[in-house]
């Protein structure tokens, strides 16, 4: 499947990051289609697409994802603007799509299996990936000055495991499991909390904030999490609308991608009709 006369981009994982950048390549005519895992594990679930895993389909700034399976009618998605997202852990469509461009955003922190002869560009989000060797081009998605730029070769920077500041807030803002065990939540994304607001539990161990603020980010009621999880943030700044629009990280991270993708074509002497 390769017609149409647009670029098939295949983004690998469907959380918030991955999911900015879908937003935008599909505002810019590409032709989208996602891949995640059967029970994604997102913390910022009101933006990311990964949701749809679990409700059918998930909106976001006006454009549409829908969970399908390789039956569906892919051109006809793309023809309406709307993202097919997959239950595809091995991303094996990609023997089917033939995408020209591969964008791993599964922000794992390393590789977990995108090389360069996958498909005609490859493109990795943030740390894991050596650009001009496992994969053609690396953005870098560590906040601060370098944020959203285009790799060609070598590594993002490392992952610090310290979260960028916001609201002058850093490691505190973050929520992660006190134990291994599945998470129960007692608020929602969107509530405003206080320092110490217990927002679920692990078992029978409560998880606490350490800063007042609203809480942007909650992991899915009823999943199984490890001990030092990620499973939720609290954004100081307390502004409602943060919580259900993409965050200026993901956005500058996309701009990158776009940046990329177009950039490979001209350096190609490509035009997008040529697909």
């Amino acid at each position: 499947m390769n017609g149409g006369g647009l670029m098939i981009v295949l983004i690998k994982g469907a959380g918030d990051l991955a999911s900015g950048v879908a937003h935008r390549l599909v505002k810019s005519g590409f032709k989208v289609v996602m891949t995640e895992i059967s029970d994604p594990t997102m913390v910022r679930r009101t933006v990311s697409y990964g949701e749809a895993i679990y409700q059918g389909s998930m909106s976001i700034d006006g454009i549409t994802a829908k969970s399908v399976d390789l039956g569906c009618d892919f051109e006809l998605m793309w023809a309406k603007k709307e993202i097919p997202v997959l239950v595809d852990p091995d991303a094996s469509c990609i023997d089917i799509l033939h995408p020209h461009v591969i964008v791993d955003g599964i922000i794992a922190k390393k590789n977990t299996g995108t090389y360069k002869d996958q498909a005609p560009l490859t493109i990795g989000l943030g740390p894991g990936f050596n650009a001009g060797a496992d994969v053609d081009l690396v953005i870098e998605t560590m906040r601060g000055h370098n944020l959203g730029r285009v790799i060609c070769k070598g590594f993002a920077q490392p992952n610090t495991g310290v979260p960028g500041e916001i609201g002058g807030h850093s490691i505190k803002r973050l929520l992660k499991a006190p134990a291994e065990g599945i998470f129960i939540a007692s608020h929602e994304i969107g509530d405003h909390v206080q320092e110490g607001t217990v927002i679920g539990r692990v078992g029978n161990t409560q998880v606490q904030t350490e800063i007042a603020g609203i809480l942007r980010g909650l992991i899915k009621s009823g999943i199984t999490v490890y001990k030092g999880m990620k499973i939720g943030d609290v954004d100081p700044r307390a502004t409602k609308e943060y919580c259900f629009t993409i965050s200026d990280k993901a956005r500058a991270i996309a701009g990158g991608v776009l940046e990329a993708i177009l950039s490979f074509c001209d350096e190609k002497t490509l035009q997008l009709e040529q697909f």
